[in-house]
């Protein structure tokens, strides 16, 4: 049985010169809200029947996610706006919040695509792409 495992680069999302730079220069922080393409951290790991995706999604909905394999690719993209509004007395504010992220990775084998199944919970995406049954050589006679 061959396990495998690949992990993501636990330095992704450390802040970066320009957020630091940003901060101290007065521009407004999101909150982690916003999120840069490629930056969706995912746990990919197989055993002899299926390849295992995990992603990490919070706060998005079923409805924010989109799948896609094909040839031997997987792309995740979420994607959600929010919009806020606060009115008082003397005070008036509208805010807009538009967090995204995506990442495609190539697949450590052959998948079955249209047998797929994905479900998400608690913000923990969990893909499950079955093994193609891997070709066998044929003997070819010579007449």
């Amino acid at each position: 049985m061959s396990n495998s495992l690949l992990r993501v680069d636990p330095l992704v999302g450390f802040p970066t010169l320009d957020r630091i730079l940003g901060s101290m220069l007065g521009e407004p922080e999101t909150n982690g809200f916003t999120l840069n393409e490629g930056t969706l951290a995912l746990d990919i790991s197989e055993n002899d029947q299926e390849v295992i995706v995990r992603a990490s999604l919070p706060g998005f909905t079923k409805d924010q996610v989109e799948i896609e394999a094909h040839d031997g690719v997987l792309t995740i993209k979420a994607e959600k706006a929010e919009e806020t509004e606060t009115k008082d007395e003397r005070f008036y504010r509208k805010e807009r919040r538009i967090g995204s992220v995506s990442r495609r990775i190539a697949l450590p084998s052959v998948v079955k695509e249209a047998d797929a199944q994905a479900e998400l919970e608690n913000g923990e995406l969990i893909l499950r792409l079955p093994k193609e049954a891997k070709a066998q050589p044929k003997r070819i006679a010579i007449n």
